[in-house]
C-alpha cells in the first residue's frame, strides 16, 4: 500500500470500551476502516472481524482485575495498544432528589471511576511502546449546568481526570483528551421524545449529531493529526453549549408539575 493509500490508523491497536451500539459502534467501523486493529465488543467484532481487524475482549469497565486481564491478552496478541476510547457509559434521567444511592453510585463507576481504571490499565502498556492516545468521553453535561445530578457529577468529574492524566502522561507521549458530545442520534436517544426534539431545537445546528460525526472527531483526537493536543475539551455539540441551554430544556419539561 502507497503511503498515500494508508489509513489514518495504520498499523495502530486500538481498544474501544462501549463499542457494542450507538457512537462507540461507529467509531470502531471507522477505526478498522482506517486500518487500526480494534479490540471492542463481541456482537460488532464479529460483524466487521472479517479482516480480523476486529475481536472481542470481555470488560466490565467498574472491575480494575478485569482491566488487567484485557490490557494482558491485547499485549499477548497485538504487542502493543496505541489508542484507548474510554466510551462505556450510563445514564438514568432522574431530578437529584428522586435519585437512589444505586444510581448515583452506578453513574460514577461507570462514567468515570470506569475510566480511572481504564487509564491505570492501559497506561503502563502505551509507555512500554513508545506511547499512545487516550479519549475520555465526556458530555455537554460536564461543561455546563445539568439537571440529572449523578451523570452531570461524572461527567465533570471526567474533565478533572482528563487533565490530571494529561499532566501525568505526558512524559511518556501519551496524550489525554476530553470529547464532549451534544445530542447524538443513538439507539439510547427515542427521537420522538420532548426531550430529543427541545434539544435538537436548542442546537445552533439546528439536528442531531450522526454517531459516523462523533466517531470521526474521536478518530481526529486518537490519531496523529492530533500530536499536539493534550488535556483539551473538545465539544462537538453543535454549539449546544454556548447556549446555557439545560435550563430551558428541563423547565419546559416540568412545566406545571
Amino acid at each position: 500500500m502507497g503511503r498515500k493509500d494508508m489509513g489514518r490508523l495504520e498499523h495502530k491497536v486500538a481498544l474501544i470500551t462501549g463499542g457494542a451500539r450507538g457512537q462507540g459502534a461507529a467509531e470502531a467501523r471507522l477505526f478498522v476502516q482506517e486500518g487500526a486493529r480494534v479490540f471492542l465488543g463481541q456482537a460488532l467484532a464479529a460483524e466487521i472481524g472479517a479482516t480480523g481487524q476486529a475481536s472481542f475482549l470481555y470488560l466490565d469497565v467498574t472491575d480494575a482485575q478485569a482491566w488487567q486481564r484485557v490490557v494482558d491478552e491485547i499485549e499477548a496478541q497485538a504487542g502493543r495498544l496505541d489508542i484507548l476510547i474510554n466510551n462505556a457509559g450510563t445514564n438514568v434521567r432522574h431530578a437529584l432528589t428522586d435519585t437512589t444511592r444505586e444510581e448515583w453510585d452506578r453513574m460514577l463507576n461507570v462514567n468515570l471511576t470506569g475510566q480511572l481504571l481504564g487509564i491505570q490499565a492501559c497506561a503502563p502498556l502505551m509507555k512500554r511502546t513508545g506511547g499512545g492516545s487516550i479519549v475520555n468521553l465526556g458530555s455537554t453535561a460536564g461543561i455546563m449546568g445539568h439537571p440529572v445530578a449523578g451523570y452531570s457529577t461524572s461527567k465533570w468529574g471526567v474533565r478533572g481526570l482528563t487533565k490530571a492524566a494529561a499532566i501525568e502522561f505526558a512524559p511518556a507521549n501519551i496524550r489525554v483528551n476530553a470529547l464532549h458530545p451534544g445530542v447524538v442520534a443513538t439507539p439510547m436517544m427515542d427521537p420522538d421524545s420532548a426531550l430529543f426534539r427541545q434539544l435538537v431545537d436548542l442546537t445552533p445546528l439546528g439536528r442531531a449529531a450522526r454517531p459516523q460525526e462523533m466517531a470521526e472527531v474521536a478518530l481526529f483526537l486518537a490519531s496523529d493529526a492530533a500530536s499536539f493536543l493534550t488535556g483539551i475539551d473538545l465539544a462537538a455539540d453543535g454549539g449546544f453549549s454556548e447556549l446555557g441551554a439545560y435550563g430551558a430544556v428541563w423547565k419546559n419539561l416540568h412545566a406545571g408539575s
